[in-house]
């Protein structure tokens, strides 16, 4: 079985990616990190650099956690491929990291979080940073 966290390296996603390994490490699974951009714009501060991705591999062996990283570009939807590796990767959790938005903004924009809550066909941690 696999832990799957959806990272992007911003603080939700380190909250994420901890969580991740906390996780992995009590079930004694594997690691899968997916990073996912549409790739329609020409910066996207959610697509993981290779700095970022370096940071995450030495961080991820060092604790001896097995894992594997998966950077898709051109994804239509962050969301969207994640709840599709959950079910293709025989996931057991995924975890996400969450930001804090207004109502209002969750309605007018929607919520990848509240996507993959709702679709995704394992159980979900959805994290916060913590204060």
């Amino acid at each position: 079985m696999t832990v799957l966290v959806g990272y992007v390296p911003t603080p939700e996603g380190e909250a994420a990616l901890r969580a991740g390994i906390d996780e992995a490490r009590l079930r004694g699974e594997r690691m899968l990190v997916v990073n996912a951009s549409r790739g329609d714009a020409y910066v996207d501060p959610r697509f993981a650099q290779e700095p970022d991705l370096a940071h995450v591999r030495e961080d991820l062996a060092a604790l001896g956690v097995e894992f594997d990283i998966r950077q898709v570009l051109g994804a239509g939807d962050g969301a969207e491929e994640i709840i599709e590796l959950a079910e293709r990767a025989d996931v057991s959790l995924v975890v996400i990291g969450l930001r804090r938005r207004t109502a209002v903004g969750k309605l007018i924009m929607g919520s990848a979080a509240q996507r993959i809550l709702l679709g995704a066909g394992c159980p979900v941690l959805a994290v916060k940073v913590p204060s």
